[in-house]
């Protein structure tokens, strides 16, 4: 009898672990890709957002932001500094249904120029890539303060 009990207590803690964990499958970013990056920049200071401009991410484009056209998406947003002479730009793209994330963000990683501005660059380990559910973000920003806020602006999406 206690065997049995135990047996039972054990797939209670395993049915409880499942449904807290779910299946593992991250949620989503709801939003048109122009509110999200509203989001995640609104930490910068007024002088820096009066700075930068969105830019719709196109396959005429799209080498220029991420490094190749090799991509498939559904669709992007790139956020750019108005002069040549800053180095950043932030990407948000938002891959096709049931597209393999990890490999999108590998080869963003091996294909992106981070000294791709006129006498300025990012460093190759502050270039960063990662993901909420299908919602891709490149931050190629050379300024720490920045790059740290717009990282957080995506952390707290």
């Amino acid at each position: 009898m206690k065997v049995f009990k135990k047996i039972i207590l054990g797939v209670f803690v395993c049915v409880m672990l499942v449904s807290l964990v779910g299946c593992g499958k991250t949620k989503n970013v709801e939003g048109s890709l122009d509110e999200i990056m509203t989001k995640i920049s609104s930490g910068l200071d007024d002088d820096m957002k009066s700075r930068l401009e969105n830019v719709a991410i196109t396959d005429d484009n799209i080498a220029h932001y991420l490094g190749t056209s090799d991509i498939e998406y559904k669709e992007g947003l790139a956020q750019e500094h108005i002069t040549g002479s800053v180095a950043y730009s932030v990407v948000l793209l938002r891959a096709k249904e049931n597209a393999d994330i990890e490999a999108i963000k590998t080869t963003i990683k091996e294909n992106v120029n981070p000294r791709r501005w006129i006498c300025v660059w990012v460093e190759d380990e502050d270039v960063i890539i990662k993901n909420k559910g299908d919602l891709i973000i490149l931050i190629m920003v050379s300024d720490e303060d920045n790059r740290n806020i717009i990282e957080k602006g995506f952390n707290n999406l």
